[in-house]
């Protein structure tokens, strides 16, 4: 599937502005760490491009939550290990994270919230301000973006990298495309 195609089945599906923003910032994090670890930078864009593509169908029944993204991906020739990490970035499928890709999707999508709750904080609510210092400081305060789950953003030392080689890869790829998220 090309990136155009990906981009098209994205806009039929989603709906909400927010989660096309969500769904670009976790491609933009899934390709830079595709390029730094050395693996296929477009099957990563496309894995955090399309993971959330069922959220707003099975936003009631979270148990489906990327399985019904996985056949359409399936029926659409998407590569088996993209569409095993679209299953397992939701840890309530009971599919178990193996691979870096699964590790890598799992983190990078969830760090985009700690990073837009942290640029949302700013003086002028940009992510041009926001510092890798801040998103670390920010991740040690359980109080904040309380919804972020701390341990699957920590799943990035699967990848190994430290968590603040992460958080800067992923502030900066989303610093790449903050006109696009409106941030």
């Amino acid at each position: 599937m090309s990136r155009q195609q990906a981009w098209e089945l994205l806009n039929e599906k989603v709906e909400s502005v927010n989660l096309i923003r969500h769904s670009l910032a976790s491609e933009a994090i899934m390709r830079a760490l595709a390029e730094r670890l050395g693996k296929d930078v477009d099957q990563w864009g496309i894995a955090g491009l399309l993971h959330d593509l069922d959220f707003e169908q099975t936003r009631d029944d979270p148990c489906r939550h990327g399985l019904m993204t996985a056949l359409v991906l399936a029926n659409r020739g998407v590569a088996p290990e993209v569409i095993h990490a679209v299953k397992s970035h939701n840890q309530e499928t009971g599919i178990r994270r193996e691979t870096a890709l699964d590790f890598g999707l799992a983190s990078a999508e969830t760090i985009t919230g700690l990073i837009v709750a942290t640029a949302l904080v700013q003086p002028d609510r940009r992510l041009s301000q926001v510092k890798v210092k801040s998103v670390l400081k920010k991740m040690k305060q359980k109080d904040f973006a309380r919804n972020v789950d701390r341990q699957t953003i920590l799943e990035c030392n699967n990848l190994g990298l430290s968590l603040e080689e992460f958080v800067e890869i992923s502030l900066k790829a989303m610093q790449a495309i903050s006109d696009q998220l409106g941030l």
